[in-house]
Parts: C-alpha cells; sequence; structure tokens
C-alpha cells in the first residue's frame, strides 16, 4: 500500500488495482502509475464497462453524502468526470492523456442510500477533443442527474 501513498503504483499494484475497479486488463496502459486516481478510489467507484464510446460505473451513496443526507452533487461530478475522462482516455490510446476541460451537470433527483450507475457515452471523438454525456441512475432505473464533460487530448510527455 506504499505506493497508493505515495501515488505512484508498482507494476502488480497497479494491474490489482485496475482490475479491482472493473478496468478491462487491455486497457490497463492508459492508466499509467497512478491506477484509478486516488478520488475513485476513495469514493468507492467501480468500473462495469469501459470503451471510448460507452463506460459504466457504480459508486455507493454512503459516504459519499452531503450535510442534509443525501448524495453530494460534487459525488455526481466525480463519478461523471471519472467516467468520461477514462472513456476519452482508452479513446486517446496509451501515447496520450484526457484532460477535463468542461464539466455541466443537471441534478433532477436526490437520493439518500443505495448505488448510483453512471452510464457514459460519446457525443464526439475528435483528435483533440471528446465530449459525453454522462446519466447518473438510481437502483430503481429513475435518473438522478445529467452531466456532460469535455476532455482535451494531450501528448503524454516522455518518461510519463
Amino acid at each position: 500500500m506504499a505506493g497508493v501513498l505515495s501515488g505512484r503504483l508498482g507494476p502488480e499494484e497497479h494491474a490489482r488495482e485496475l482490475s479491482e475497479h472493473g478496468v478491462p486488463e487491455e486497457l490497463h496502459a492508459v492508466f499509467p502509475g497512478h491506477g484509478i486516481g486516488g478520488l475513485a478510489r476513495a469514493m468507492g467507484i467501480r468500473f462495469t464497462e469501459l470503451t471510448p464510446g460507452r463506460a459504466v460505473a457504480t459508486m455507493p451513496v454512503e459516504p459519499n453524502t452531503q450535510p442534509g443526507g443525501i448524495l453530494h452533487g460534487g459525488a455526481h461530478c466525480v463519478l461523471a468526470e471519472t467516467l468520461a475522462s477514462s472513456a476519452a482516455s482508452a479513446h486517446a490510446g496509451p501515447e496520450r492523456y484526457a484532460v477535463g476541460v468542461d464539466i455541466n451537470a443537471t441534478h433532477q433527483r436526490g437520493i439518500a442510500a443505495g448505488t448510483v450507475t453512471g452510464t457514459c457515452t460519446a457525443l464526439h471523438l475528435g483528435a483533440t477533443m471528446t465530449v459525453h454525456e454522462v446519466v447518473m441512475t438510481d437502483e430503481q432505473g429513475r435518473r438522478l442527474s445529467t452531466a456532460r464533460v469535455t476532455n482535451l487530448l494531450r501528448e503524454r510527455p516522455s518518461g510519463r
């Protein structure tokens, strides 16, 4: 776990973490060194599907709540950006990486318990930019929020 605390993971830790969080083995190379990231790890995000055009993940409501006892609006945004950035990275390939440049979220319904599912669909997969729509739903399939996330694709510096 020392790698997790320093931010960089060893090869075995890296592969184990990505597998535990549902990232397909053929996409491990688009998550260099840091795994899925500390915030996604802390929030309990688990991928069930990941391609450039579509990504799906779940996240528990607890402990990601605001003082009023419902899922924090920022948690919706973290799930949306995690999905969209991961799908954009899968599109970019291991030589490039995705940087979020815009997120817009509208919250339609609150949730106080259970699991949220985020479904991310590509709206645009370009050479330098991607745009994804992410819909968060509860266990009954009711829409909780809708987000649009834009990522810029950048060349990965050598040695990173």
